[in-house]
């Protein structure tokens, strides 16, 4: 009865176990939506820009009032005191500076606007990671495809030693076709080893960009199909509107202009208010204070220069960026039409490999493997057409991993 219960009881946590061992099947999707979320440098920019929040608003913050205390008028001593009066007085000296509002205001706006800044800063730093994301996913999975065509041309190969196997006893082959047909596999099995060997790498740098350990054991989504989607329209007005560096440029521009409003503030006066308050050592003067209010006058021609020297500089800065951004987009819609031109002839020659040459170099080993079974033909012969085949077939999906390296830089481009 005991064994009976235990037995189902395996059988009813077996579909769980089994569950639990396969891998973790990745969409790209998903891996790029782990990056977005999980990434911690990424999530750094956020934290950067929430400080300038606060910053922000320390810099409407007004100086420490200062207290002082002392003696005033007080004589040294050994000095002759013609009177009671000469004794002096204790001093309690209170000074507030008090900054022009309007100063503060602008300033804190400028501090502010440097985080929206920060916050392209990680669009930029996610698309260059979502391209490196694309990139080692396109080159896993071209990786196995190849793994998948090497392994399906290792069967020929083993099958044509068989057959020289079983044909050298009876004088028909030569040792040398057995040791070829041997060495053409284990060549095959090197490509292939090689192909693994790019699958780890891409496997723990993937995982490192989702914040994952390097060695955690995910798959891929074999069957996804990268497809190139033209953008509708390349001008230099919807790049503005798409790019991240240039929604930076245009927040770093509003973010100087800030800057030369604060500066331009810098020529409003602050203030100072002081108050004393005098009590005499002795009873025969009265208590006494002073309150004195104070006034910069940064007009002033050796101070204001200053000032005006920087907004003039800044101005200039302003326009440089300016025509940096016009530049920039100018360049980027260029390229964006050269690759799209690339893209679809890359295209067209994948297409004519695929349906042209690829069928042919098989009809071509199909026969001479046909020959060679009815022992019509020599086996260096079909090695030829067999090496033609799988080399072709390496350089097609040679070619469709470049092909999706430019679509992963094109949308990089489009989004930057």
């Amino acid at each position: 009865m005991y064994i009976i219960k235990k037995l189902t009881w395996v059988l009813l946590l077996l579909p769980f176990y089994t569950a639990a061992q396969q891998k973790q099947v990745l969409s790209l999707d998903t891996i790029l939506y782990r990056i977005d979320k999980n990434n911690l440098l990424l999530q750094s920019y956020g934290l950067k820009a929430e400080s300038y929040k606060h910053t922000a608003k320390a810099a409407t913050a007004w100086m420490a009032p200062m207290i002082g205390v002392g003696t005033f008028m007080t004589p040294y001593p050994g000095q002759e005191l013609m009177d009671d009066r000469d004794k002096g007085s204790i001093m309690v000296q209170l000074e507030q500076d008090i900054p022009n509002l309007s100063k503060l205001n602008a300033n804190k706006r400028y501090i502010e606007s440097k985080g929206k800044a920060e916050n392209e800063t990680r669009g930029i730093t996610l698309n260059e990671y979502k391209t490196q994301a694309k990139r080692l996913y396109f080159g896993w999975l071209v990786a196995a495809q190849k793994i998948e065509v090497l392994k399906q041309n290792e069967k020929i190969m083993q099958t044509m030693k068989k057959i020289e196997e079983i044909r050298y006893p009876f004088n028909q082959s030569k040792l040398g076709s057995v040791y070829k047909t041997t060495a053409k596999l284990e060549e095959n099995r090197n490509m292939i080893r090689m192909q693994e060997g790019d699958i780890a790498k891409s496997k723990a740098w993937l995982n490192s960009l989702m914040n994952q350990p390097g060695n955690a054991d995910i798959a891929i989504d074999t069957n996804y199909q990268p497809k190139f989607v033209q953008a509708n329209a390349i001008d230099t007005g919807s790049l503005a509107m798409a790019r991240n560096d240039i929604k930076k440029m245009d927040y770093n521009i509003q973010s100087m202009q800030l800057n030369i409003e604060a500066m331009k503030k810098q020529s409003k006066p602050d203030f100072k208010l002081r108050f004393d308050h005098m009590s005499p050592l002795t009873k025969m003067m009265p208590k006494a204070f002073s309150v004195m209010g104070m006034v910069s006058i940064p007009i002033a021609p050796w101070s204001s220069k200053m000032y005006k020297s920087e907004v003039k500089g800044m101005e200039y800065e302003v326009q440089a960026m300016g025509k940096e951004k016009a530049a920039m987009l100018q360049e980027t819609q260029g390229m964006l039409y050269g690759m799209q031109f690339e893209i679809q002839s890359m295209q067209k020659r994948i297409d004519a490999m695929e349906t042209k040459i690829i069928p042919t170099l098989q009809k071509s080993l199909d026969v001479n493997f046909l020959n060679y079974r009815e022992n019509k033909m020599e086996l260096p012969e079909v090695i030829d057409s067999w090496e033609a085949l799988t080399m072709m077939q390496t350089s097609v999906l040679d070619e469709k991993l470049k092909l999706y390296l430019m679509i992963a830089d094109y949308e990089k481009e489009l989004y930057r």
